[in-house]
């Protein structure tokens, strides 16, 4: 079992997914199957992030959830290809070391730099709150995010092109923590994720759950294949008859994605004669996504048999996990002139 720590020869990635429940294809293509490559190179950490998903929720009610969303979750994980016997797989708040080090980092970081962050900003409007109401929870979670990392000695993170200014934030505060205190974490770097862009089934906007756009990973083929059938296709297309053009139809922009190259070209060349409707074309994307997805779903179903197996990774994850994050926080503590209890 490789063992993510200082020692390793290895870079040691840390990522973190919010518990939202079953994942969906677009979380696969843009991050999941990343995860899986990513073991074969690194020492991989990868969280369930249970704290940061507390930063959003409106009622008791959402809170009890996320214990079930971990598991679904965490399902998808180990269906997908995380392998627990060469990652490290565990739950953010089964480590309280993390928020010991969220607190004192809090102490080295300006608080002009969390305003500005735009996602804040975005999140702040989403909410519909203003900045003088909104949590501290979620002022402070680039914070928290910068724990989750260093608190491991992590010194990559994989991430889109969109989350570069998060990292460079993380950098800066290790930086800040570093200079006050004398070296002691590393800067986290980014890996850029290389992922297509996965646009949901509306064809406006990422696949995504809250936009109900997405297709579940563990959904019955039969599931898969009546959302399939809702996809937008070419918006000039009104009638069978009109040849379609391709590099417009979100549904062909999905079939060169799993579709076998072959088929594809067949696909373009009945499109743009009018050979084949939308309606056939929807039902082979439906298939060659079904066939995509069988592994996964099995394995998936395998695992879901077997629940104390899946709490016992997510237990010893955790173990793992803070055998790390004590020898972190009592390094802290002592740079930072803080007795240990």
């Amino acid at each position: 079992m490789t063992s993510a720590t200082n020692a390793s020869k290895r870079g040691v990635i840390f990522s973190g997914m919010r518990p939202t429940g079953l994942l969906h294809l677009g979380n696969y293509i843009g991050a999941l199957q990343n995860w899986v490559a990513l073991q074969d190179e690194y020492d991989c950490i990868y969280c369930a992030v249970d704290i940061h998903a507390l930063t959003t929720v409106e009622s008791r009610a959402d809170a009890a959830g996320i214990q079930s969303n971990i598991e679904d979750m965490v399902l998808d994980w180990l269906a997908a290809g995380i392998d627990p016997e060469r990652s490290i797989v565990f739950v953010q708040s089964h480590v309280p070391e993390v928020m010991t080090l969220h607190t004192l980092l809090s102490m080295v970081t300006p608080l002009g730099w969390l305003m500005r962050v735009p996602t804040f900003k975005e999140k702040v409007r989403q909410m519909d709150e203003t900045e003088e109401t909104v949590n501290y929870g979620l002022v402070g979670y680039p914070v928290l995010q910068t724990a989750d990392i260093i608190l491991y000695k992590a010194d990559t993170v994989p991430v889109g092109q969109d989350q570069i200014p998060h990292i460079e934030l993380s950098r800066e505060i290790a930086r800040r923590f570093n200079n006050f205190f004398g070296d002691t974490f590393p800067e986290p770097q980014v890996k850029l994720t290389e992922a297509p862009l996965l646009v949901g089934l509306d064809g406006q906007a990422k696949m995504s759950k809250s936009l109900d756009n997405h297709l579940d990973l563990a959904a019955t083929p039969e599931d898969t294949a009546r959302r399939v059938m809702t996809a937008f296709t070419d918006p000039q297309r009104a009638t069978r008859n009109i040849p379609g053009r391709p590099e417009v139809c979100n549904v062909y922009s999905m079939h060169r994605m799993f579709t076998p190259p072959n088929a594809v070209n067949a696909v373009y060349d009945e499109c743009t004669t009018a050979a084949r409707g939308c309606v056939d074309c929807k039902r082979q994307l439906a298939a060659s996504i079904n066939a995509f997805l069988e592994p996964l779903r099995e394995r998936r179903r395998e695992y879901q048999a077997r629940p104390e197996y899946v709490r016992e990774i997510l237990h010893e994850g955790g173990k793992r996990a803070r055998n790390i994050a004590a020898r972190t926080i009592e390094e802290v503590y002592e740079k930072m002139g803080l007795t240990q209890p």
